[in-house]
Order: C-alpha cells, then structure tokens, then sequence
C-alpha cells in the first residue's frame, strides 16, 4: 500500500500548495507522468532487488518538499526529460550496438537543453559514464547521441531561419559562458537551504548504504547505483559553485537521490535503520509542511 499512500499524500500536497488556484495543470501532469517513468526504471531495471515500490515513493515524497517549484513548467519538462534519458540509457546497458536508446537518450537532453540551456554541462559526464558505467559507449553509439542531441537545435535553427530570427541562436548558448555571481549563498532561502542539506544526508546514507552492502546486488545493479551516485556528485558540486542554477539542480538531485534511499530503506531492517527511517520520514513531512506554508497559495 505504500505507493498509493505516498502517491495520495503528494496529490494532497499538490492540493494544498495551490494547484487548482495556480492553474499549474501541465506542472501536475508532468509530474504524475515523472512518477509513472521512475516507478518503470524501477520495474524494468530492478534497482531494488526485493519486490518493492520504495524508489517510486521515495520520489514522490522528496519531489513534494519543495513545494515553492511546483509552478515552474521548465522545471517540471525538464525533471521529465531527465527521468526519460535515464530510462533509455540504461536500455543500452552493455550493448555497444545500441544506437538507437544512445540517439533518443541524447535527444531528450537536447529537448531540455532548449529550456535548460546548462544541461548540456552534463553531456561529457553522460559520455564518461556510458563508458565506465554503463559499458555501451563506441564510437557509433557516441555518434548517434552527437546526432541526438543536435537534432533539436537544427530544428529549431530551421524555425528560427523561417521566421528571419537565425541570428538570435547563438544568444541561447551565452549563458553557459556566465559563471557570476559564484557560490553566492544568499540566493537560498532558509527552507532551501534546508532541503538541500537534508537531500545530502540522504545521498551520502543511501550511497554509504549501497557501497557497503553492494555486493548482495549483481553487477548490472551496482553500475546503475554507480551511475545514479556520480550525477549526483557532479550535481552537487554545480549547486556549491553556482546556486543560483538551484531549481533545476535539486530537482535532477532528486531524480538521482531517489534510488539510493529507496534501496536503503526497503533493505535495512535493524533497530537503528528503523529509527532513521521514521526520523527522515519525520523531517521530510516537516520540511514539506514549512515549505507549504510559506508557499501556498491558500495560505
């Protein structure tokens, strides 16, 4: 019962932060569809190697604590497309042949780099770890996921030539070349702030969790947790160095912190582990609250 008890709690959630009065239906769609794709990575990858919904849950809880990004519909796309390349990346997993999930994994990161232009940054660390993790990366499938996530800037050049506006395409990269204001932490705010910490201390249980009791998984596991461990890093470190990317950040921190937690709590059962879950289940229901009410437009 815990993914349609954790999946009414985030509908409730959604409710109470002001969906109905914000009018943020494609936020919540999109996010309904994110859950739906996460608890398929889950199924199709066997992240965890019991039967259990805990990634899923995981997701929905800790996506629900930052209620303050609920209206932002790049934010939510983009969170989408993230979960989509995850998915067809992993279809790739030891297959050197796999042009096809390389030419849509990098097509749906080039999607989102058309809202996110900073995305790309992950491009090389996506190419390192097909190669170190998932064992798929040869020069035909680097090709294809070059041919991947070119394709939605030809296409959008074709538009842009169509309507006399081609010179304004290169304005769209300029910002990655902006690295000020850097590491200025007052663009937290204190319940951000606090929410980053706590994901941090999920990520490092999780990853401490998963490195000291991998080898019960098989390998094909440990290259996914490895995977979903070094984003995570990279994204970290893109937070200290350049808060003010933190919607987005947080948001693929998610995505990535998800599973390693998951597979913590569905495969710990000690006395202790369980006093850590009721007390990151605790903390995660007070930070959603104070997020909710400082947030929400009902309040």
């Amino acid at each position: 019962m815990s993914l349609l008890v954790t999946a009414l709690y985030a509908v409730a959630v959604w409710l109470l932060s002001g969906v109905i009065q914000g009018q943020w239906w494609l936020q919540f769609a999109c996010f309904a569809v994110s859950v739906y794709l996460v608890a398929q990575l889950n199924s199709v990858n066997s992240l965890i190697r019991v039967y259990s919904r805990m990634v899923s849950c995981s997701f929905l809880v800790l996506s629900c604590m930052h209620c303050d990004l609920f209206p932002s519909t790049v934010g939510a796309v983009t969170s989408l497309l993230v979960i989509l390349t995850n998915l067809l990346l992993f279809m790739s997993y030891q297959d050197k042949e796999a042009k096809g999930y390389a030419f849509y994994a990098f097509l749906t990161i080039g999607l989102a780099s058309l809202a996110y232009v900073h995305l790309l940054y992950y491009v090389p660390v996506v190419w390192i770890l097909m190669g170190a993790k998932l064992k798929s990366l040869s020069w035909r499938t680097w090709g294809s996921s070059l041919l991947g996530l070119l394709t939605p800037y030809w296409l959008m050049a074709g538009w842009q030539f169509y309507n006399g506006q081609i010179a304004s395409l290169p304005e769209h990269f300029q910002p990655l070349g902006t690295f000020q204001p850097l590491s200025d932490w007052s663009v937290f705010s204190y319940s951000q702030l606090h929410i980053l910490v706590f994901l941090i201390i999920l990520m490092l249980t999780g990853t401490i969790h998963f490195l000291r009791n991998n080898y019960y998984d098989n390998t094909r596991t440990r290259m996914y947790y490895g995977l979903f461990i070094w984003v995570d890093l990279v994204t970290i470190a893109f937070i200290l160095l350049q808060p003010q990317h933190h919607d987005i950040l947080i948001r693929i921190m998610i995505i990535n912190t998800a599973p390693l937690i998951g597979h913590f709590i569905a495969l710990t059962s000690t006395k202790f582990t369980n006093v850590v879950f009721c007390i990151f289940c605790a903390l995660s229901v007070t930070l959603t609250i104070y997020d909710l009410w400082i947030t929400s437009l009902l309040f």
